[in-house]
């Protein structure tokens, strides 16, 4: 079924957590002079969590920044999958086994909005089609970075997903994707 209807796939997960400081690593900028790292002896902003929404047909990548990654938050962002595919067909969403998945009200929410949970077995996060779209995210909006807080963190991230939607066949998205898969099979 999900080979026969690819409009129908999304898939969802967590990255995170996203925590606001200094973090060296290369990225797609332009090289020059290293910049010096400040230290971070007081961390007091707390961390995020970006609730990630892939459509596989589509293969266009959204989300949200979130304070917790509870089953209200999961819910939230599933709902925004399911508002992608407004005319009420049935869609499935692959996800892990992370008890915030799991909950009796995303069941129940599940059932009564036409979609079947598919959920990946334990310890083959590999299988689930949005994780090769989170190296390309982590190399494009942490590495090198020095974000002052989450909202600027979050533009540069949502920055990255409008650029990358735009851009899903670009040939350094596609190689970063590549390498993010084999990062996790190797895991």
């Amino acid at each position: 079924m999900l080979e026969r209807f690819p409009d129908r796939v999304f898939a969802f997960d967590e990255f995170g957590p996203l925590g606001i400081r200094p973090t060296a690593g290369s990225c797609w900028a332009k090289q020059g002079e290293p910049n010096r790292l400040p230290a971070t002896y007081r961390r007091t902003h707390g961390v995020t969590y970006f609730h990630g929404c892939y459509s596989v047909g589509d293969d266009r990548v959204w989300g949200v920044n979130r304070r917790r990654k509870g089953t209200a938050d999961t819910l939230a962002a599933l709902k925004s999958i399911r508002a992608a595919r407004p005319d009420g067909a049935p869609i499935y969403i692959i996800l892990d086994n992370l008890s915030a998945h799991t909950g009796a009200d995303i069941r129940r929410w599940a059932k009564k909005n036409k979609v079947e949970l598919c959920f990946t077995p334990t310890y083959a996060s590999w299988a689930n089609p949005i994780e090769a779209h989170f190296g390309p995210l982590r190399q494009f909006t942490l590495a090198n970075s020095h974000h002052r807080s989450h909202p600027a963190h979050t533009q540069a991230l949502h920055r990255y997903l409008r650029w990358r939607n735009t851009n899903a066949r670009h040939p350094d998205v596609l190689a970063a994707q590549r390498k993010e898969r084999a990062r996790i099979r190797s895991e």
